[in-house]
């Protein structure tokens, strides 16, 4: 991948033995495993696994006083699951991840610059189509200067 991001959408199957094969343009950049967890709304992120290094280390230095942020490091990373794809850029979603995303035969994988996101190919599709208009309205407000 030239860019070193992770773009577009990609709409692959689960197997029955609960194993996804990777978007080709996205297997170089993973090839030394990942890490995978519990994302926001209903989805799995997936991270090349030098990169979540810095990620858990950040999160380390939340203050455990707060229960927050404690919250939100036990969500983030009571199932995350290290995994290397294999020589066909298969990687075993573990059960309790596939249940917490709702994740049957049909996914979304999609791109998201840093991190890839692992959803339910109709929760992709109504989260893309309840969020369209907003998308469209507020890329000013959100990102100032940037468009």
């Amino acid at each position: 991948m030239p860019t070193g991001l992770f773009l577009g959408e990609h709409f692959p199957k689960l197997d029955e033995k609960g194993r996804l094969i990777l978007p080709a343009k996205y297997r170089e950049r993973l090839a030394e495993g990942l890490v995978m967890t519990k994302g926001q709304e209903r989805c799995l992120y997936v991270y090349p696994v030098d990169d979540f290094a810095p990620i858990a280390a950040k999160l380390q230095s939340g203050p455990t006083s707060s229960k927050a942020v404690r919250d939100f490091n036990r969500m983030l990373l009571s199932g995350a699951a290290e995994e290397v794809p294999d020589r066909q850029g298969r990687v075993t979603i573990p059960p309790t991840l596939r249940e917490y995303a709702g994740l049957d035969r049909d996914l979304a994988v999609v791109g998201v610059a840093d991190r890839v996101e692992i959803w339910d190919a109709a929760a992709w599709t109504r989260y893309s189509q309840a969020n369209e208009s907003s998308y469209a309205e507020t890329a000013e407000e959100v990102y100032p200067g940037v468009f």
